[in-house]
């Protein structure tokens, strides 16, 4: 196997030494094999290890069988990786001992770091800081090892990676909790599905889950990976392993926990590590090279379908079934998850007829019914075959025949299935056990079988949504975007806070976005007007900093069309304001031009982990009411932006919807793109931007922000 990194890899630390080393020292040896550190020992013996391997322990001269070495300094080169196996209060000490001996990794199982809270959390960052002075690369702390089942280094500890039934496979998981994540390797073997690598990360003290990511992608052993991951802190590392998974189509399956308020705070109390937004890591997933799965079902689904290799060209899916029941209901899921049923050519309609009988379906799905089982089921695998080679058709899901004559079908199939580039799934009818025989020569053969009609349907569905999201890409254009405008220098107050709406709009102005004309006034100088600011109707609104939502507060007037009224307006704010907040500081009173339109909301939010995002979808009340929003990391550009606006369910309202005119989608995405370099662009000062409502106006006619906030942070 051709173990090197992809030759287009680019900054990707090499951890070769790491997962195929040629020696491991186990420090902190013991010759009780039932121990932690005596467990290492047993699993880099007796299932095949072909590296050296060195216990290091001064009160044994020899454990079974090999030379046991009194100090690191002693262990015979190389040595590429070190397992570290003692209590938390020697491990820095063996840390230095390993830099001075040549020994580039460490993996550490060692408990007692940041996972404790208190002084663990200083241990680590002296941890981090000693193996950065010895130049060692460490795995864990807190972690259950590493296992490479391809070469057989088992270099970890628990009962599950004793289990010899572990398999390999063109797979590698990274996983932030071991115990769960081997769990996974055990069992998806039972399913004959394998893993090449899987990894514990522990506390990614140092070397973290993203890193190993990058490594095995560019692994060509690997034709994909997995991630069993509760947080992470670099979203935009993750957000470029998604483009590179794209590049290489290799899919990253990611099984994200920790998502709801209880998962975070158990995360946290699990890892003492903090959580990002999961709408941002969904974000992340839904548009880059990844493949979210829910649960242990879904992962092998989708491992036995993209093991095949064959990815669809199109989302059109033939259904062939012995079962009338069965292919409406494949037929149902198939379009809630996207997936099309075409109606088939006019040829294969013929041919169909001819193969089945009378009353028999050839529409799409097509019911060959139980009349399939007559002759062996040879009429039965022509039809297949005749779905496959439609050209309307893209993939197809076969429901598995069943008995005493399916060994004979299934080696018919196999040479049909085999004889295409189209992703052919069976839908497996019955128990597993049931023609066990029969489904084991199909999987050996790369034809997944899974168990029930919705499973096989999301397992192609996920072929699917990475085939068109790497064709996506394909065409996207790879040169950068000319910039709309030049980064614009805003004069910003020091300190946290908010802007008041004024200096908001400001904001947004320097940057091109379309602002409603406004006034800022004192109430005398409202009551010495002789005739209006702006023309009428108008809107009045309290000014200040302190009172950013200001319709909470009763501090808005609409449609004002006489002095008088404007003069009442200004007294009314103002009063409102004061009852609200009598220590609020306020600028005066902004008198601004009514607006109309369809109202939008554009938001920006300087994420801790993800940077800049950029949020869209409908304003007022609907914003709250439907939640129908989508997100995008900033910047980006104009082309990007009409991604994101056709993006929200409520799409066609913008598009024209029931003889309504269409609405200058142009003018919006320009807008979107401003704010995105609005914020990324001061990213080290602003952290919210709220432009709500922006109004849209018909096609030609532009967009204008009739509201806006923005939120300061200290300068960093």
């Amino acid at each position: 196997m051709d173990q090197s990194l992809n030759a287009s890899a680019r900054n990707v630390q090499d951890f070769s030494r790491l997962v195929n080393p040629r020696a491991v020292a186990v420090v902190g040896a013991s010759n009780d094999l039932s121990r932690i550190g005596g467990q290492p020992l047993k699993l880099l013996t007796e299932f095949g290890f072909k590296g050296k391997v060195y216990p290091v322990n001064p009160k044994y001269p020899e454990i079974k069988g090999l030379t046991c070495y009194k100090d690191i300094a002693s262990v015979p080169k190389p040595c590429d990786v070190a397992l570290v196996a003692l209590s938390s209060n020697h491990v820095l000490s063996v840390i230095e001992q390993l830099g001075a001996a040549g020994i580039p990794f460490a993996i550490v199982l060692s408990a007692g770091f940041s996972e404790v809270g208190g002084e663990g959390i200083e241990l680590q960052r002296k941890l981090v800081e000693t193996a950065k002075r010895a130049g060692v690369r460490l795995i864990g702390p807190n972690c259950l090892g590493m296992l490479n089942l391809h070469d057989n280094a088992r270099i970890g500890f628990g009962g599950t990676v004793q289990l010899k039934t572990l398999i390999p496979g063109p797979c590698a998981m990274v996983t932030q909790s071991g115990g769960f994540g081997f769990g996974v390797v055990a069992t998806a073997a039972y399913y004959g599905v394998g893993f090449n690598y899987a990894i514990s990360t522990g506390n990614e003290a140092d070397i973290s889950m993203l890193e190993l990511a990058e490594f095995f992608l560019e692994r060509k052993e690997n034709d994909s990976i997995m991630l069993f991951m509760e947080g992470i802190t670099d979203g935009r590392r993750l957000i470029a392993l998604g483009e590179r998974a794209l590049e290489l189509g290799k899919p990253v399956l990611v099984w994200k926990v920790g998502n709801t308020d209880v998962g975070r705070q158990a995360a946290a109390s699990h890892t003492a590590r903090m959580t990002a937004s999961y709408e941002l890591f969904q974000s992340a997933f839904r548009h880059g090279g990844f493949i979210e799965v829910r649960d242990m079902d879904d992962l092998i689904d989708v491992m036995k379908v993209q093991r095949t290799k064959r990815v669809p060209k199109g989302n059109r899916v033939g259904v062939i079934t012995l079962s009338g029941g069965a292919g409406v209901l494949i037929a149902d899921r198939c379009i809630e998850h996207g997936l099309d049923l075409p109606k088939l050519t006019d040829p294969t309609t013929a041919q169909l007829k001819e193969l089945v009988v009378s009353y028999a379906s050839v529409a799409n799905p097509v019911d060959a019914t139980a009349n399939g089982y007559n002759d062996a089921f040879a009429s039965y695998n022509r039809v297949i075959a005749a779905v496959i080679a439609d050209p309307n058709i893209d993939q197809v899901i076969a429901r598995s025949p069943r008995g005493s004559a399916a060994p004979a079908w299934s080696r018919a199939f196999i040479e049909i299935a085999n004889a295409t580039d189209k992703p052919v799934i069976l839908n497996w009818p019955t128990s597993p056990d049931d023609n066990a025989d029969v489904m084991k020569l199909l999987e050996e053969n790369n034809v997944p079988c899974i168990l029930s009609p919705g499973r096989t349907v999301r397992a192609l569905a996920s072929l699917n949504e990475f085939a068109q999201k790497q064709q996506a890409h394909a065409k996207r254009p790879r040169k950068t975007a000319t910039r709309p405008t030049e980064k614009q220098a805003l004069n910003l107050p020091a300190g946290s806070g908010t802007l008041g709406e004024h200096r908001s709009k400001q904001a947004l102005a320097a940057y091109g976005i379309p602002v409603v004309k406004e006034v800022l006034l004192s109430a005398d100088d409202v009551a010495k007007l002789k005739e209006p600011p702006l023309p009428f109707p108008l809107v009045v609104k309290i000014e200040s900093a302190d009172i950013p939502h200001k319709t909470e507060a009763g501090v808005v007037r609409l449609n004002i069309r006489t002095l008088d009224e404007l003069n009442a307006a200004a007294r009314d704010v103002l009063a409102a304001a004061n009852k609200h907040d009598s220590k609020a500081r306020i600028d005066g009173v902004l008198v601004q031009e009514m607006a109309s339109g369809l109202e939008v909301l554009i938001g920006a939010v300087n994420d801790r982990f993800f940077g800049p995002v950029v949020v869209f979808g409908l304003g007022g009340i609907y914003t709250e009411l439907l939640k129908d929003i989508t997100r995008r990391f900033a910047p980006f550009d104009e082309a990007t932006a009409r991604e994101m606006i056709d993006d929200i369910k409520s799409a066609a309202l913008l598009h024209g919807f029931r003889g309504q005119p269409a609405l200058d989608v142009d003018a919006l995405a320009a807008a979107l793109s401003r704010v995105s370099l609005l914020i990324a662009d001061h990213a080290d000062r602003i952290a919210e931007i709220d432009v709500n409502p922006i109004f849209v106006h018909p096609a030609g006619q532009g967009v204008v922000a009739a509201d806006a906030l923005v939120v300061l942070k200290d300068k960093a």
